[in-house]
């Protein structure tokens, strides 16, 4: 019987981004691997969605900073117009 191999998350969320590149097909990377078709499937099932989850919480936070910082721009040109005005 063939000893199970365990493998750290890392190696998992690496062999998924594998996955998604272009020209990578599940077996040609499992075989790249050494891994089975079945354990990079489950992998792929279990850490996109997690990832994807992720990302949509990024983006929100990004898109959150993204108009404070677009706010504050405003107010600082309201305000060099007011002082260009005052210096005059």
């Amino acid at each position: 019987m063939a000893k199970k191999t365990r493998y750290d998350d890392q190696f998992k969320r690496d062999a998924v981004k594998l996955l998604s590149q272009p020209g990578y097909t599940l077996a040609k990377t499992s075989e790249a691997l050494g891994v089975s078709q079945a354990s990079l499937s489950n992998w792929k099932k279990t850490l996109l969605p997690r990832e994807q989850t992720d990302l949509v919480a990024e983006n929100a936070a990004l898109l959150k900073r993204l108009k404070e910082v677009e706010m504050e721009r405003d107010i600082l040109k309201k305000a060099a117009t007011y002082f260009a005005k005052e210096c005059k």
